[in-house]
């Protein structure tokens, strides 16, 4: 049965199971009329959302990430700044808390996210990009991260993040230039995998997911965590034996016994 969150409304997170691919979801940032641009409580609501999001959903194997109205996201709401940003504790409280965890637990989630990019992702919209695992844009679309010219610096956990997901080349010219990147450097700088028209976005960011989605799940979410532990150095010795927990798996027997069958695995 799908489960969805309510109807559209300024500033949310939508989330919906795919009723007749149970096994894949889409997670929409939504605020109309500002191009998704991220508010605190939007912020709050993607860290509730991922957080421990592979648990509750065991049968989810894939997750499109996108944004509503013809644009990914841009970045912070703006309007909210003068109320905590001008302040350095809580600036550094709102950074602390609600941006870098939200963003962790996109990338502590052992389920596959595709990046859905139509238009502008900037700002916090290309850190929620960064995280995804694989990210599909159209010609149009736009990416860069101009805070410079607001006066500020990008928090060291969310750079943190960008400088693993796309290289410090890039993210230096993104900061202290203020440039933005069009569609084909940005395929050029690994920030997005691939580019494609901009009417086809969606119907490539789908059949991605569906691709995945229709793979056996246990092996996605064991290279999910194998690449995180890798990022952080050498695996321990726990997160070796671990990972090898597929090989009595009904997944692997089935895989198996079928390629050595020449049939279609079930």
């Amino acid at each position: 049965m799908s489960r969805a969150t309510p109807p559209p409304s300024p500033g949310q997170i939508l989330f919906e199971i795919d009723p007749q691919t149970p096994q894949l979801a889409r997670l929409t940032l939504s605020n109309p009329g500002r191009m998704n641009a991220l508010t605190r409580a939007m912020w709050r609501q993607l860290r509730t959302l991922f957080d421990g999001l592979a648990e509750r959903e065991p049968q989810l194997r894939a997750v499109v990430v996108q944004g509503a109205g013809g644009h990914f996201a841009t970045g912070a709401d703006l309007e909210e700044f003068p109320r905590f940003h001008f302040d350095a504790a809580s600036a550094r409280s709102f950074h602390e808390t609600e941006p870098a965890p939200a963003l962790q637990a996109m990338l502590d989630c052992d389920i596959p996210l595709v990046a859905r990019i139509d238009g502008v992702c900037v700002g916090g919209g290309l850190e929620i990009a960064a995280c995804c695992d694989i990210r599909i844009a159209g010609h149009a679309s736009r990416f860069g991260a101009p805070i410079a010219k607001l006066g500020f610096p990008m928090a060291p956990d969310e750079l943190a993040i960008m400088l693993q997901a796309i290289g410090r080349a890039t993210i230096a010219e993104m900061l202290f230039e203020a440039r933005l990147f069009d569609a084909h450097e940005a395929l050029q700088r690994s920030i997005v995998h691939r580019v494609v028209a901009d009417e086809t976005v969606g119907a490539e960011a789908e059949a991605t997911a569906l691709r995945i989605a229709r793979l056996p799940g246990l092996a996605a979410r064991i290279n999910k965590q194998t690449l995180r532990q890798l990022a952080r150095g050498a695996l321990t010795e726990s997160e070796r034996a671990a990972h090898y927990r597929y090989a009595a798996s009904d997944e692997h027997r089935e895989g198996v016994a079928a390629f050595l069958g020449k049939r279609r695995a079930d």
